[in-house]
């Protein structure tokens, strides 16, 4: 017991002893949260333009060998903004609730990383060839202007509401983790 008189609770970490003495779980996995990605297909991308101003993005994304990949046109401002060994901040939201969703506003449980860009000119990659799932990406039409973005994620993933129940997101103790990338 603390001397203001509150009951002293255990400091917050990043997900390891204490999560699992308050919860009776494991922390969360590296696994686990690449499976939660894999599950996923949209991510917020966000990045400093040339001019040194802030700016995000939506993007559909596919995922193979802990890489994600995004095709841009060529002529957008993603392609063009977005340099090769640039760091970018990726946050993709994990939908959570299913029907209860519908009744109560629950927020989506979010992966946040930071990842180095590799931009892959138009037609200089063949995204078959990285993975045939990866296709959906690309319409056919668009094959021969799009450029691939190739994300790879680093240090670690900082995460809200993956892997603990509904109830444990209403505690930013139990719902957060970091959890290493590798």
């Amino acid at each position: 017991m603390s001397t203001n008189g509150m009951t002293a609770r255990p400091a917050h970490t990043s997900g390891g002893a204490t999560k699992k003495a308050l919860t009776g779980r494991p922390p969360l996995s590296t696994e686990a949260v690449w499976h939660a990605l894999a599950k996923a297909s949209f991510a917020v991308v966000s990045h400093v333009n040339s001019a040194g101003e802030p700016r995000s993005s939506g993007v559909v994304y596919g995922t193979v060998d802990r890489r994600l990949y995004v095709a841009v046109a060529e002529d957008g401002w993603k392609a063009r903004q977005i340099a090769t060994g640039q760091e970018v901040a990726v946050t993709v939201p994990v939908r959570r609730g299913g029907i209860l969703a519908l009744l109560a506003p629950i927020p989506p449980a979010t992966i946040t990383f930071h990842a180095k860009a590799t931009v892959h000119p138009a037609g200089s990659l063949d995204i078959g060839s990285v993975s045939k799932e990866l296709t959906r990406l690309v319409p056919e039409e668009r094959k021969a202007t799009s450029c691939v973005i190739e994300l790879v994620p680093e240090g670690r993933f900082l995460t809200y509401g993956i892997g603990v129940s509904l109830m444990d997101m209403r505690s930013p103790a139990l719902a957060r983790a970091r959890v290493p990338v590798a």
